[in-house]
């Protein structure tokens, strides 16, 4: 898709930049979410039967699209530093769009299983583009509230994803999906490149070299800290809220318990987290306390949802709000990542770390299968829980802070 002529950074906060990469990542979490809310109810339709039956087609499905947006981040992103970020943005609007279509008229696991794949790799690319688009936009004081707006307007796609897929069939939500997302594209007009990237160009440096993140060491302990940081994040999706039916079960929860509607509450905490964690971090002028106040709050949220017994349904979704407010640091999180690298490897970077989040649900959900078995549902997944908290709190800990870094350098590659 031919990327549009540059333009003058606009210093305003609300430009055309920051509202199509909100709107897009509106659209493309409303597609991501999709799958878990619409999960049995879909499996049903296609004849899977049976608890069992459907935790395992679930995962699969859930992995084929994860493994999708690992192959899709890595390869947006290195054509978001070559090509730019605006072919990025709207080239994968328009995948995840026609793959979400299609997911409509699924008839069998194999061909919902493709297409889950397909999508996930045009999800891969438009939060990274969008968030570098932003970040290279806005001068460094506003940067922060930038992302703050894209991560708290593309969260609330959620909600619209849960009431959808509650109330219109899970075929309607996808054709819903894919639509608003042909829409959006509408909206490429008066959306130009950066004028980092523009200068960029202009030079002979070696742009979207993914490889040479793990050339040089440190380079790549501070790339894998960037990734490590947001693992509990999609331990709370992937597993505690996509199958927050069998929690239900296992916690005694009175009254089934609905993915849509759990998704729907974690997704409306997200929205305040992300909005409280971006601002927060703007005021106190630092990413990284925000980041370790709120993986605080995300170990107290995750003990109280699993230690919770005999819940009545609307106490469990109140944990799930909970659950959403505390991982509320995405925003934040990803912020992080473009603002560690210079310009020529940005993109990349941006768009694969966030990947790499989505798509450690793979090994989440593949360790979480094996201590269930082993131990029992509610310590597996205590154990893995703790495991992902420690892991990220080091991590945060090691890193640089970046708040008011200039990010018009280029890395050394």
């Amino acid at each position: 898709m031919p990327v549009m002529s540059s333009a003058p950074a606009k210093h305003y906060l609300l430009n055309a930049s920051v509202i199509v990469a909100a709107l897009g990542y509106f659209v493309d979490i409303y597609d991501l979410v999709l799958f878990s809310i619409v999960r049995i109810p879909s499996l049903q339709d296609l004849g899977v039967t049976g608890q069992a039956a459907l935790l395992e087609n679930g995962v699969l499905l859930l992995n084929m699209q994860m493994a999708g947006m690992l192959v899709g981040g890595v390869a947006w992103g290195i054509l978001g530093d070559k090509r730019g970020r605006l072919s990025v943005l709207f080239g994968s609007i328009f995948l995840y769009s026609v793959a979400n279509i299609l997911n409509g008229f699924v008839t069998d696991i194999p061909m919902y299983a493709l297409l889950r794949f397909v999508a996930g790799v045009g999800l891969a690319g438009e939060l990274g583009a969008g968030i570098t688009l932003v970040s290279e936009v806005l001068p460094k004081e506003k940067r922060g509230y930038g992302t703050m707006v894209v991560a708290t307007i593309g969260i609330s796609g959620a909600i619209l994803a849960g009431f959808v897929g509650e109330y219109f069939g899970w075929r309607t939500a996808y054709f819903i999906g894919g639509g608003l997302g042909m829409l959006l594209l509408l909206l490429r007009v008066g959306v130009y490149e950066s004028g980092m990237f523009k200068n960029l160009k202009q030079t002979q440096v070696t742009r979207g070299n993914f490889l040479s993140l793990f050339t040089n060491g440190k380079r790549f302990w501070k790339y894998l800290k960037c990734i490590l940081i947001g693992i509990p994040i999609w331990y709370v999706v992937g597993i505690l809220i996509t199958f927050s039916p069998e929690f239900g079960l296992a916690l005694g929860v009175s009254g089934a318990v609905s993915a849509a509607k759990a998704v729907s509450f974690c997704y409306l905490g997200l929205v305040f987290g992300d909005f409280a964690s971006g601002y927060l971090s703007q005021r106190f002028k630092s990413r990284r306390s925000i980041v370790l106040i709120f993986l605080l709050l995300l170990t107290i949220s995750i003990a109280l949802y699993l230690f919770s017994a005999n819940l009545s349904i609307n106490g469990f979704y109140v944990l799930c709000i909970a659950l959403g407010f505390a991982s509320g640091y995405w925003a934040v999180f990803v912020t992080i990542a473009a603002e560690q690298f210079g310009t020529n490897i940005r993109a990349t970077v941006t768009t694969t770390v966030p990947n790499f989040v989505r798509g450690a649900v793979v090994p989440l959900t593949i360790g979480f299968s094996m201590l269930k078995d082993g131990i029992g549902l509610l310590p597996g997944a205590l154990l893995l829980g703790a495991i992902a908290m420690a892991i990220a709190v080091i991590s945060i800990l090691t890193l640089d802070e970046t708040y008011g870094k200039d990010l018009d350098y280029m890395e050394p590659l």
